[in-house]
């Protein structure tokens, strides 16, 4: 039984389910968007790179503080962590350069456009955490608590909605356009990855407090959050899926299905009146990422 809980604890405190739900996702997105998969190079490259920059926040943190139990884990593991992402940063080039020898003669013909497309999104995730110097320590986005949740949603659905499509398109050398049905599915990811966020943040209720910073459940509380926030985002970004697929005459089966994961989100939301462990927010939040993937890959795969 110890093992088990040291494996769950190791999944989600190493930040290894970040990674598996952004392969899941971008699976996902490849499907629902009528696209073949990318290749496994691609995914690979997207597991190791999540990893090692969700751990990169936490592998500095060297002040211990017993009542987080994930500081706590990452100074006893600290050994480990650092061994993981040297490796997984090894994986990150090798997989880089078995992606650009296909693709870099393409790459160098692709549009302006496109070229934002796929910076824009790194370029945001670092400016998140902030640039290690003097000056942008001080205006890190991760510093603005109404702004944190949409940017880490910016990020997330771009890297799993648009880079899949993206790629693919480069790679076959093939033209790369922005679809209604594209442009909606980024709006249902954004607002359900924000949403996630925004509920993540009532676990850090305290120390936001304390560190005075201002996000969504310290300015208005937790039950505003959840009833004048939570639950409208969830409404809009479903919404947003909904009118496509009805437009479009889309079976009921795959609507019902692609709601289960909303219908959990704001279950969940709902019950969180409570406070919970650090592995309920793990697990349970961020495990309706994988639940909304694996609903979205069944609905369009199987129906």
């Amino acid at each position: 039984m110890q093992w088990h809980k040291s494996l769950i604890r190791f999944l989600f405190f190493g930040n290894y389910f970040y990674g598996i739900c952004t392969v899941a996702l971008s699976i996902e997105a490849s499907i629902q968007q009528s696209y073949p998969l990318n290749n496994y190079w691609y995914y690979i490259l997207l597991f190791a790179a999540t990893v090692v920059y969700y751990t990169k926040a936490y592998i500095e943190v060297t002040t211990l503080d017993k009542n987080n139990k994930r500081s706590v884990w990452y100074l006893n593991h600290r050994h480990w962590m650092i061994v993981s992402q040297i490796i997984l940063t090894i994986i990150i080039f090798i997989a880089a350069f078995f992606i650009l020898k296909d693709i870099w003669k393409e790459l160098l013909q692709i549009k302006w456009m496109e070229w934002i497309a796929i910076l824009i999104f790194p370029i945001v995730a670092i400016c998140y955490y902030g640039i290690e110097s003097i000056h942008s320590k001080k205006y890190t986005l991760r510093n603005n608590g109404w702004l944190k949740p949409f940017i880490i949603g910016f990020v997330w659905s771009g890297t799993v909605t648009i880079y899949p499509v993206l790629f693919h398109c480069i790679e076959y050398n093939e033209a790369y356009g922005i679809s209604l049905f594209g442009t909606l599915l980024f709006v249902k990811n954004f607002m359900y990855i924000t949403v996630l966020c925004i509920m993540f943040d009532i676990k850090d209720y305290a120390a936001d407090y304390n560190q005075q910073l201002k996000t969504f459940v310290v300015r208005v509380g937790l039950r505003k959050t959840i009833f004048y926030i939570i639950i409208p985002l969830c409404i809009i970004g479903f919404g947003t899926f909904l009118v496509y697929t009805i437009s479009h005459h889309i079976s009921l089966l795959r609507i019902v299905i692609n709601a289960i994961p909303f219908i959990l989100l704001i279950t969940v939301a709902y019950s969180m009146h409570r406070r919970k462990s650090i592995l309920y927010y793990l697990a349970i939040i961020d495990g309706l990422m994988l639940v909304k993937a694996i609903c979205g890959i069944i609905s369009f795969s199987l129906f």
